[in-house]
């Protein structure tokens, strides 16, 4: 019949295995990514030009064209509009860009690469 210090010997290693069974790995694991996946995105306040209807945006020093042009058929904004301007916000990520206001208005941008200009200027 074994001994209570034997018992006692006995729990305490089955206690310690256990245990050690838990232990965090000693370094880092190989498939775990050591910097983030995602870019970070802030839209920045925007006033959109809407005088001639909703064609391009410039963005700092980059040039972008509606994937839908907008306007009331007459080169005026669509009803609903500003007029000459539609204050909102721009996000722009990569070479897009989406321009959103407080009206629940959305306009979707693609870069122009390359350009320096407007396609057409409004009078």
């Amino acid at each position: 019949m074994p001994t209570r210090d034997v018992l006692g010997i006995a729990t305490a290693a089955t206690a310690l295995a256990v245990l050690s069974g838990c232990a965090a790995p000693a370094a880092p694991q190989s498939n775990v990514p050591t910097s983030p996946t995602t870019t970070t995105v802030s839209s920045i306040p925007f006033a959109l030009f809407t005088h001639c209807g909703i064609h391009e945006a410039r963005v700092r020093d980059t040039f972008f064209a509606a994937d839908q042009p907008l306007d009331d058929g007459h080169g005026n904004p669509p009803a609903g509009w500003g007029n000459p301007y539609q204050s909102g916000t721009i996000t722009v990520e990569g070479s897009r860009a989406v321009f959103r206001d407080g009206s629940g208005h959305t306009v979707a941008f693609h870069e122009r690469r390359g350009a320096t200009s407007f396609l057409k200027t409004c009078s």
